[in-house]
């Protein structure tokens, strides 16, 4: 069964062509950045602008990378939620015309359960596996910090979440702070791979430490308070802000190190209070060098087995939009006429299961 995805969700157009949810044969996408670095930010008009344009070329360039052509295809899924509305509302539309015209059924997907989905879009060896469950997994992007836990059954639990900054945006408006490109996660990175992370001090915010907060919420993450610690120190210590290459790397390591420690601790924390066998570590800032080598090492002291999403599927992608999409559309039952998109979703209760 060959799926089609459709991904638009922020400021990448992507098309993909997926075969039984896990066979990937193509895997387009066509990126904004430099349309937005300019702008310090994703600008959700232009985006949907940049959406239209980009849509059907993408899709002919997806169709010819796996060598189909258009009645090939058996479904169509297309992200509907979260995400910004105006590019939502281009993708959806897009796949439902589409849909229409071929005579296909239509599948809206969540855009958080596919990041998790693309986690595991390579590891079918996790998903047949009912040992491999509970599975703990932490995602991460520009817009969310979410710990979930995952049985076999497909019933999901939102465990942990970010109360103000997710860490992506902590990254992103650290390298405004510091006059750094749009966006800031690879370039901080970048950078602060030569740095020494003992350098500078920066705040880690645990919670039940800091705030009256019950034990219920101790997994829950805070970023607001290390990004305005960020922007308190180069203020003391540089002239007008502006801080001289030579002291980004160490500041950004330490800067990092603080996220990343924050970031494998909740993990840790939460696999062990839900007794987790696999951790999963997911979403576009899951690319981030140091967070995978911290959640390694972790996995190893703890001798849990660890998901490391590929890069080419932490960032947004339709693959996992398509691969989700299939164990929705292989259901007969599924009536799959139209996607209505929504720049909110509720929390994800429910996932397919995967066999």
């Amino acid at each position: 069964m060959i799926i089609l995805g459709v991904e638009s969700s922020c400021d990448e157009t992507a098309v993909s062509l997926v075969r039984n949810g896990h066979e990937v044969l193509a895997n387009a996408i066509s990126s904004q950045i430099k349309d937005h670095a300019n702008y310090g930010g994703v600008i959700p008009e232009l985006a949907a602008r940049e959406h239209l344009n980009n849509v059907r070329p993408t899709l002919n360039e997806a169709l010819e990378k796996a060598a189909l052509k258009l009645d090939d295809i058996d479904g169509i899924a297309v992200t509907a939620q979260p995400g910004l509305l105006p590019a939502l509302l281009v993708g959806a539309g897009f796949a439902n015309g589409l849909a229409l015209s071929l005579g296909k059924k239509v599948c809206g997907i969540n855009h958080l359960a596919a990041h998790i989905y693309g986690g595991l879009i390579e590891r079918q060896d996790i998903l047949s596996n009912p040992n491999a469950f509970p599975l703990c997994a932490l995602l991460i992007s520009g817009g969310n910090t979410q710990l979930f836990i995952i049985k076999k059954t497909g019933d999901c639990e939102l465990v942990g979440s970010t109360i103000d900054d997710a860490a992506g945006e902590a990254f992103d408006k650290a390298a405004k702070i510091l006059g750094l490109p749009y966006p800031g996660g690879p370039i901080i990175d970048r950078l602060a791979k030569s740095g020494d992370k003992n350098k500078y001090k920066f705040p880690r915010s645990f919670l039940p430490k800091t705030r009256s907060y019950s034990e219920e919420h101790k997994l829950n993450f805070s970023f607001s308070g290390v990004k305005t610690s960020l922007l308190n120190l180069v203020k003391k210590n540089w002239k007008d802000g502006m801080v001289p290459d030579g002291d980004l790397p160490d500041l950004l390591a330490s800067y990092q190190d603080a996220i990343v420690d924050v970031l494998s601790t909740k993990l840790k924390m939460a696999a062990e209070s839900y007794g987790a066998r696999t951790l999963l570590l997911c979403g576009g800032v899951a690319c981030n060098s140091a967070i995978r080598e911290r959640v390694q090492k972790m996995a190893i002291q703890t001798a849990k087995e660890l998901v490391l999403t590929p890069p080419k599927y932490c960032t947004d992608n339709a693959a996992m939009i398509a691969g989700l999409g299939y164990h929705y559309l292989k259901d007969p039952n599924f009536t799959g006429d139209f996607v209505e998109a929504s720049g909110r979703a509720p929390i994800i209760e429910k996932l397919p299961v995967f066999n």
